[in-house]
């Protein structure tokens, strides 16, 4: 069986509230960054969750080894508080998320040459059709 567990960091980087879901699937971790702008309250970020989780875009998975969470609830407990203390991203997140970024760099890249191609190509042939017309009667 596959053991899948996600995770969501809300965090303030100067502007605004950030969150960061993580995913853990089969030992791979994946990441989403998402905006939030002013300082989400707990039902808006459960609202976003239920209405939005599955347009994000993660990550590519990244390696990452999984820990065994305890059943003892009061260990849970110490173990969300020490979560809450600790700031910022983990750095298998932060791999995660800078992968993501160059990858839709490259798709952007990609996509604006291939238009700029398209309209080099269009403008060529705009100009053979004007000197087919320019020499239409000789």
């Amino acid at each position: 069986m596959d053991n899948t567990s996600g995770k969501l960091t809300v965090l303030f980087e100067e502007p605004f509230w950030v969150g960061v879901f993580e995913r853990v699937s089969g030992g791979k971790l994946s990441v989403c960054k998402v905006t939030f702008g002013a300082e989400p309250k707990d039902y808006e970020i459960w609202e976003f969750i239920l209405n939005h989780y599955y347009e994000l875009k993660f990550s590519p998975a990244v390696e990452t080894e999984e820990k065994k969470t305890a059943d003892n609830p009061k260990r849970r407990q110490r173990n969300a508080k020490k979560q809450l203390q600790n700031q910022g991203i983990g750095t298998k997140s932060q791999q995660a998320l800078q992968m993501q970024r160059e990858e839709m760099k490259a798709e952007r890249r990609i996509i604006s040459k291939e238009q700029r191609e398209a309209e080099k190509q269009r403008r060529f042939r705009l100009r053979q059709q004007k000197q087919k017309e320019k020499h239409r009667g000789h």
